[in-house]
């Protein structure tokens, strides 16, 4: 009897880690870069006057898949915690995606279509790309995608990343995350 009741424990346990490794994870990628990876120039930012930031700024394309059941839109972050010597300086901040949405062409986080634009660092409501400091070596840039249950067009304009997280407390389903790494050394 106690072989069997074992027996039977042991296959249900199987059978219990088979179909969790088979369940879908929310992830974020880009055909532009792997995670961890080190983001091409044309993705830095481009401000005249500013030797920092010298590229084309043009977001990087992304993608995702598997949302949690129940996504109803998503917020989308892009943060640099290195940047203003350790207070972090957020590069993007969007939200009302709608959950129909899976991806964002190269170029479109910057020509500002398909979400509410929150406002960032330097003041934007879009993609604003790396400008690290000469010297202060390599950024990681943190793409955050949020999976929410709000409906699309529930939150305002012009948040900032922290008033957007207050506003999300309670209504996250999931996250998934990208690290891109950028240096003008």
């Amino acid at each position: 009897m106690k072989k069997t009741l074992l027996s039977v424990a042991l296959l249900m346990g199987v059978s219990a880690a088979t179909s969790a490794a088979q369940v879908p994870v929310f992830s974020l990628s880009s055909p532009d870069f792997n995670d961890n990876d080190v983001l091409a120039t044309k993705f830095a930012g481009a401000a005249k006057g500013n030797p920092s930031c010298t590229g084309e700024n043009v977001s990087p394309a992304l993608g995702w898949t598997s949302p949690p059941i129940g996504t109803k839109s998503y917020a989308l972050t892009i943060v640099d915690p290195m940047g203003a010597k350790g207070l972090g300086v957020n590069h993007f901040v969007a939200y009302n995606i709608p959950a129909q949405r899976n991806n964002f062409a190269q170029g479109e986080l910057t020509d500002g279509k398909g979400y509410t634009g929150g406002k960032n660092s330097p003041g934007t409501f879009r993609y604003y790309g790396p400008c690290p400091p000469a010297g202060s070596g390599q950024h990681h840039y943190n793409f955050t995608l949020i999976a929410t249950d709000l409906p699309v067009n529930s939150l305002k304009p012009g948040l900032t990343r922290d008033e957007l997280l207050k506003q999300l407390k309670g209504h996250t389903l999931g996250a998934a995350g990208l690290i891109g790494r950028f240096s003008n050394d």
